[in-house]
């Protein structure tokens, strides 16, 4: 059974060594109690098992109010200007690092609270499909394109790294 309180005492991956909590770790635990908060202040409340994708959407656009990036319209005169000239009216969001981050945190929340992976709403495929919708619009909108960063082989590192001498 899954514990959705915040104060509970849930299992850590804090080492033996440390006494106090990571950065990473501290993170998680006010992304979990600001989603808790979410949840009891939702219109009705909702129980945390019946959470689901949908709500974590709903989250997710509740929190873009709070967002630093700004997202031009296609509509806009300066969407797809990496750096434009000027000031618009184009709204203000979240970025799509610091969702995707967020999901990543909440996701390891979940089953630090005794959630089942197989039922964790943050891995739901609604959620997948929005941050990559997100990820794609942004990256629109300042004209710049999203490529993944490819892992090194070890081929790969060899050869940039050794010199050659005459």
């Amino acid at each position: 059974m899954m514990n959705p309180n915040p104060n509970s005492a849930a299992p850590t991956t804090v080492s033996a060594i440390s006494s106090t909590p990571s950065r990473y770790e501290n993170q998680k635990r006010r992304d979990w109690n600001t989603f808790c908060q979410y949840l009891r202040n939702h219109k009705p409340p909702l129980s945390f098992p019946r959470c689901n994708g949908t709500h974590v959407l709903e989250f997710l656009c509740y929190l873009d109010q709070f967002g630093k990036t700004k997202v031009h319209h296609q509509t806009c005169q300066f969407f797809g200007h990496p750096k434009p000239p000027a000031l618009c009216p184009c709204p203000l969001r979240q970025a799509w690092g610091s969702l995707d981050a967020l999901i990543g945190r909440l996701r390891a929340a979940y089953e630090a609270h005794g959630g089942k992976p197989e039922e964790n709403p943050f891995g739901a495929r609604a959620v997948r499909i929005y941050l990559r919708e997100v990820r794609d619009f942004q990256a629109k909108s300042r004209g710049v394109s999203y490529t993944k960063k490819r892992k090194r082989t070890s081929k790969q590192t060899e050869g940039n790294n050794g010199t050659t001498t005459s």
